[in-house]
């Protein structure tokens, strides 16, 4: 079985796909049949890694980008990118000493000025902080990625804990694409980028909460394309599928054995700022994550969510029992 090629037909629904799934964990290729010629794709290996670029005009999103969530995983990865077009960096982020880090290594390699502005985007007036950490910035691009995912299920989560992800997911985000959008529009130039969620708008079960503060930043952006292009200020949304962050531990689950090998941060940045740049409403990285996301139905997918993420949590739940019965 390791070294077949099995042709499957109707993958991406239904039973086919529940067939695709079940062959790629074991590791053979699949044969996707669809218009044209059929091409050859492995499940394990579907994202290809592209060569990173300078993909970003400074002129039009320099001189100064501020990339929010940025001490690790996906915004790390923003900023890094950014500084490699030669624009300079506000990294903004609870985890002061990772920003710093960061900064250090990104201004050393690509000869850029960074500033860090530690905060928590949860707490009521962090706005105000921000705006006078940057008012004497031309910034020119805004990545407002703060968050993390918080698996599991709805009642047994704090209702706390579901306000927080929600001003940090929605509030943050509104104050800050209304305070940096207001910049941009004077301007006449730059970018903003709202990081949601692949499948947010269809409801995600075990991060039902999660999932609904995605799609208010999916709905935001997506209008705020229409309403910021008269104005040459281009807004993206990506919508990120798994990626291979430190997140995933938080769901229990191994990149190494997921039914699906999640996306590299540098591709998933990659083609969110080719997508700025061509100023698409919405990035869906992943040829695969496009093609599922078109052709699955909302049912289906909410159903693959819940069984992977369910089997994840057990597996933690599992493993840090056994730990805890080794000490």
């Amino acid at each position: 079985m390791k070294n077949q090629i099995v042709p499957v037909t109707g993958p991406l629904t239904g039973i086919g796909r529940a067939a695709a799934v079940a062959f790629a964990r074991e590791g053979p290729k699949l044969v996707v049949p669809g218009p044209g010629v059929a091409k050859t794709k492995s499940l394990r290996g579907n994202h290809t890694e592209r060569p990173m670029k300078n993909i970003i005009q400074k002129n039009y999103f320099g001189p100064w980008a501020l990339i929010t969530g940025a001490s690790s995983g996906i915004g790390r990865e923003f900023a890094r990118q950014i500084a490699a077009s030669g624009i300079n960096i506000v990294l903004v982020a609870r985890r002061e000493a990772l920003l710093k880090e960061a900064g250090a290594e990104f201004s050393r390699d690509y000869r850029v000025e960074h500033r860090v502005v530690a905060l928590d985007l949860s707490e009521d007036g962090f706005m105000g902080k921000l705006a006078s950490a940057t008012d004497d910035l031309d910034i020119g691009l805004v990545v407002s990625n703060a968050g993390t995912g918080n698996p599991g299920e709805f009642l047994k989560h704090d209702r706390q804990l579901h306000r927080r992800t929600l001003r940090i997911s929605t509030m943050a985000n509104l104050d800050i694409t209304h305070h940096f959008g207001a910049k941009l529009a004077k301007r006449r130039r730059g970018g903003i980028v709202l990081v949601g969620a692949m499948g947010a708008e269809a409801g995600v079960p075990r991060m039902a909460n999660d999932g609904a503060a995605k799609a208010y930043i999916h709905s935001l952006g997506e209008a705020l394309h229409h309403e910021f292009k008269p104005l040459g200020v281009y807004v993206t949304v990506l919508a990120a599928g798994f990626t291979n962050t430190a997140v995933l531990d938080k769901f229990g689950l191994d990149p190494k054995t997921m039914p699906m090998k999640p996306m590299s941060v540098e591709q998933c940045v990659s083609e969110a700022l080719s997508g700025l740049r061509k100023n698409r409403s919405k990035v869906i990285p992943g040829r695969l994550n496009r093609i599922l996301n078109a052709l699955v139905p909302a049912s289906l997918a909410r159903k693959i969510e819940a069984d992977l993420i369910d089997k994840g949590l057990a597996i933690k739940s599992a493993s840090a029992l056994a730990r805890g019965l080794a000490t």
